[in-house]
């Protein structure tokens, strides 16, 4: 894909799939302003390689639940680059526990940053975009988000709530040449998963045709092909990325 003078927000780009995301855009030659949460060497080692693939890249901490943070992200990407083309709404965690031991705590943090950032992020975006009469919105719902998940209320949650979003600005959008999709991942090696319980992760990896966990790679290709210019009479879709495992 080719994003040689376009630049790109990546939330949560600093490491796992926000790193894959910013390292293939920054390929096809995108300036990536990628936001980090709190893990600093992380994100200064994602930019480094960024920039090794030829781009320019920043880094810039954000807590995307906090509207002033996220004016202030998107303020320093357009001060360093005059425009904003492509949102990769990637930043999200999980509070994992069964409905009755979850703590309203843990079920408002999930929902705060993973819906709440998402929403956030996007109307901060969208009257720029709007007056460029072009954007590329990518954002990172789940197969949880469709299918649901036990011990997974909270995040399911987000996710589907990120996926009626995406469909409702694609209809605000798409008369100005702005589209806005997700990105719907499987069982894929991460940290987050990685720190799943191994029954856990043996039965997703029985669920899956392909026969193994998806790799952050796959992902990374499918954001940077609906972010792409050749793509702009998709919209309001999910693409899910899992091996076939929501077949």
């Amino acid at each position: 894909m080719n994003f040689c003078g376009k630049t790109a927000v990546v939330t949560g780009g600093s490491r796992g799939l926000g790193r894959a995301i910013s390292l293939e855009l920054a390929k096809g030659g995108a300036n990536v302003v990628l936001c980090y949460a709190g893990n600093e060497s992380a994100a200064e080692e994602t930019v480094q390689s960024c920039e090794a693939l030829g781009g320019k890249a920043l880094a810039i901490r954000c807590d995307v639940s906090q509207s002033d943070e996220v004016k202030a992200l998107m303020d320093a990407a357009l001060t360093a680059f005059g425009r904003i083309d492509i949102l990769v709404n990637n930043a999200g965690i999980t509070r994992d526990a069964l409905l009755m031991t979850m703590k309203e705590a843990d079920f408002d943090a999930v929902t705060a940053t993973n819906l709440k950032g998402t929403f956030l992020c996007m109307k901060a975006v969208a009257r720029q975009m709007m007056r460029q009469k072009y954007g590329r919105i990518v954002n990172l719902s789940s197969v949880v988000g469709l299918h649901g998940n036990a011990g997974q209320v909270n995040y399911a949650a987000s996710k589907a709530g990120v996926i009626g979003m995406t469909k409702s600005l694609a209809k605000e959008l798409a008369s100005r040449n702005v589209t806005v999709n997700a990105v719907a991942p499987g069982f894929i090696d991460t940290d987050m998963t990685a720190a799943l319980p191994e029954a856990a992760k043996t039965a997703m990896l029985s669920a899956i045709p392909v026969g193994r966990a998806g790799r952050t790679e796959d992902v990374a290709r499918a954001v940077a092909f609906l972010a792409g210019d050749e793509t702009g009479y998709i919209t309001g879709q999910v693409l899910s990325v899992d091996g076939g495992m929501s077949m």
